[in-house]
């Protein structure tokens, strides 16, 4: 029986999504692909989880497409048609079976890999170590990212011949301005995590035995402390708002503002701060 590519535990409501192709330095493949949206439709569905942790196994969070794939489809034919299909082509919609994680999220959340601004719950990056193209690309989506003091970045298509795919022409500019972006994708150079943190691309950087439990820490807090519809909705807000005018964030954060007014959430954030006890939020 094969191994699977990622692994799935759920400990303290928190959901801990594994790349699992240590021997490769996680390279990304369809499969993997597949099964990671999987396990984030399984966390997403789940009301026992409140914070999604996406790491990888070994020494590599994950080092990008998987060489075999990129080699088939600088051999051209028909296999490396379909592999481009399975692995690079982000512009179509997502497959029937991969229904929208939130079908009145943009359509820009709905295709093959910029899906996680659509899960409706924190998704925190625990970058273990290489992080590069794909990878890279999937670190950017996650709402936060704490990395390994010896994690080591690239764009890295440049120097296969390619172009900022997947989205990450608007995701890195995003997070460190628009001429480091255009360093980091022209050059592909390899850089560390400390330089990663200047830029502004990792929130937090640690000792590498020290980043999971600080992960898990952050998580923790989080999923006991905070409101889960709180946590939905600013994630919501905060992804959307490039697509809108400084008007139409005022006038939907006032909405959702009446709409949490009559939230058992909302009740329950004054009681306990009140009553000076631990949170106890439904996420109704």
């Amino acid at each position: 029986m094969n191994e699977p590519e990622v692994l799935y535990d759920v400990s303290q409501r928190i959901a801990t999504i594994t790349l699992n192709r240590p021997d490769r330095l996680n390279a990304f493949t369809a499969a993997l692909g597949q099964q990671l949206r999987a396990a984030m439709r399984m966390a997403s569905d789940d009301a026992g989880v409140r914070v999604i942790v996406l790491t990888g196994a070994g020494r590599g969070f994950c080092a990008g497409a998987d060489m075999g794939n990129l080699s088939q489809l600088s051999a051209g034919g028909a296999a490396a048609t379909k592999a481009q299909t399975d692995a690079h082509a982000d512009t179509r919609p997502a497959a029937a079976a991969d229904a929208p994680f939130d079908p009145a999220s943009s359509p820009d959340y709905q295709t093959p890999h910029s899906y996680f601004p659509a899960v409706p719950k924190p998704v925190i990056a625990a970058i273990n170590g290489a992080c590069a193209g794909l990878g890279l690309v999937y670190a950017l989506y996650c709402d936060q990212r704490f990395a390994a003091d010896s994690a080591k970045f690239s764009t890295a298509f440049a120097r296969r011949g390619l172009i900022a795919e997947h989205g990450i022409s608007k995701t890195l500019p995003r997070l460190v301005g628009l001429s480091a972006a255009l360093d980091l994708l022209m050059s592909a150079r390899k850089f560390g995590a400390d330089e990663a943190l200047r830029l502004g691309m990792v929130d937090r950087v640690l000792p590498a035995p020290e980043l999971m439990p600080a992960v898990r820490a952050y998580a923790l807090d989080l999923a006991d402390n905070v409101s889960p519809r709180a946590m939905a909705v600013i994630k919501r807000q905060v992804w959307g708002v490039s697509q809108q005018s400084l008007r139409e964030a005022v006038e939907l954060g006032n909405r959702e503002m009446q709409a949490s007014f009559a939230t058992e959430d909302f009740r329950e954030g004054v009681a306990h701060f009140v009553e000076k006890r631990p949170a106890a939020f439904t996420g109704r």
